[in-house]
């Protein structure tokens, strides 16, 4: 497969490549996380939280910061422990700030949407799945439809575990497959049989668990077009209703560990580019749809559903079809985004469990939203998720008339641009082309008024 627009020739091909090199945020939030700073504390989340509305609908993200073992492409906040004793005592401060929080949260407010990650939640022990599970129920009013994931290891998961999983009432598993390829794996540092995964699959589907989900990455060290593809017909083989094909984000300066994956293992930026375009097209070949930037489902789950009627958001965990009001971050580093703004808490864990322990909110930075803010958040979401952004979208908003001029000047701008052809214009639309899908984070980067002013350093953009 040639890069799209290639038919102008090489150079027009190296010039898609140098772009998709160009290092810009992945917009699960704006402003992004960069841009959070420590004046944002305890007191103002406490006001934050108790000025919801009172029958708000709110999601709860759950932060388990713990692995057995290191993968060395992980770019999550986690640590390694062999025993369990400190994921025990965690566990403990995690429940505190349940109940802190659901102290503060309006008695009407209910919970549509559970997230929990890591990390490994299931480093968790099956009594501990069933206690956490618990203080969330008595602390806040979970709906009856309430959609319940989690992210799973299936390395060494236990009967056990998949059985107090399904009474915590479970509805979505997320596992976490990468590459199955021996040699890729060892890269990285995480040996997963297909066998072990199918096994772990079938346990969830067997005990009810009506939605499965497979993250996958391309861009792995020694991963080349055909393993990726191997990989990819094996995850199919699983059928799951989700996909999540991730490119990897080398950022050692971020991740030390990064630097255990030498950097002339990695492919290149075009090959990189044309394993992410030809893994798209082989699993929309196979039946699923293609979901923004990075995602996949079947026809008839709720992701596609969504990306068809317009209702597709993008948060913290990627694409969703999660329409909370507010997301709370519960766990150290775990971040929450409501209404005024966003709030992550303390990093490290013993600070996030002495700030517990003290009976205080574990905040330790954020950023408040300005109305320009808010605008530009739904410009890039409406960019990111429904590939078109019309007038009506920010023309509405309380932001002020010079930044609304800002926003079309650089419409017509990006409208001026033809030579690419990754957007185009529809009245009073603009709409990005399936050749400018790979694209959509340099394309909602021209949105954002912060990018470039802090030492934030991102990942490439394809």
């Amino acid at each position: 497969m040639s890069l799209p627009g290639s038919s102008h020739g090489s150079s027009f091909a190296a010039d898609l490549a140098r772009l998709a090199a160009k290092p810009v945020p992945r917009y699960t939030s704006y402003p992004t996380a960069p841009h959070f700073h420590a004046g944002l504390r305890a007191a103002t989340y406490s006001e934050w939280l108790a000025a919801l509305p009172a029958a708000s609908d709110l999601s709860l993200y759950m932060h388990v910061p713990y692995c057995d073992s290191l993968c060395w492409f992980c770019g999550c906040h986690t640590r390694i422990t062999r025993r369990y004793e400190p994921v025990g005592l965690y566990l403990g401060g995690l429940i505190r700030e349940i109940r802190l929080v659901g102290e503060r949260v309006p008695a009407g407010a209910s919970v549509s949407h559970i997230h929990w990650g890591g990390g490994s939640p299931t480093m968790l022990s099956a009594e501990d799945i069933l206690r956490l599970a618990e203080a969330t129920r008595e602390a806040f009013r979970l709906r009856s439809d309430c959609d319940f994931a989690v992210e799973i290891d299936p390395r060494g998961l236990d009967d056990t575990r998949i059985e107090a999983l399904a009474q915590a009432g479970l509805t979505r598993v997320s596992l976490g497959v990468q590459d199955f390829d021996p040699e890729v794996q060892r890269a990285i540092n995480r040996e997963q049989s297909f066998e072990e995964t199918k096994r772990v699959a079938d346990a969830f589907r067997a005990k009810g668990v009506r939605s499965l989900n497979i993250d996958a990455i391309y861009g792995l060290p020694y991963q080349t077009e055909a393993r990726l593809m191997a990989t990819l017909e094996q995850v199919v083989a699983l059928a799951p209703d989700r996909i999540a094909l991730f490119g990897y984000a080398h950022v050692p300066w971020m991740k030390k560990h990064q630097e255990m994956i030498p950097p002339e293992a990695l492919p290149g930026v075009e090959a990189r580019f044309l394993q992410a375009e030809n893994a798209a097209a082989f699993l929309v070949a196979n039946g699923y749809r293609r979901i923004g930037i990075d995602h996949f489902a079947r026809p008839g789950d709720g992701l596609a559903i969504a990306a068809r009627d317009g209702s597709l958001r993008r948060n913290f965990q990627g694409y969703t079809v999660d329409p909370a009001e507010a997301l709370i971050g519960f766990g150290a580093s775990a971040i929450g985004s409501l209404p005024q703004g966003y709030v992550q808490n303390e990093p490290t864990t013993g600070r996030y469990l002495a700030t517990i322990s003290e009976g205080k909110l574990p905040a330790a930075r954020g950023i408040a939203m300005t109305a320009e803010d808010r605008m530009r958040r739904g410009v890039i979401e409406a960019l990111m998720c429904q590939m078109r952004l019309a007038e009506a979208d920010f023309a509405a908003t309380d932001a002020q008339e010079e930044a609304k001029t800002a926003i079309r000047a650089t419409i017509r701008d990006m409208v001026d641009e033809t030579r690419r052809g990754w957007v185009k214009r529809d009245g009073d639309t603009l709409l990005v082309t399936e050749a400018g899908r790979p694209f959509l984070r340099l394309i909602a980067s021209r949105f954002d008024a912060y990018l470039g002013q802090s030492a934030g350093r991102h990942s490439v953009a394809v």
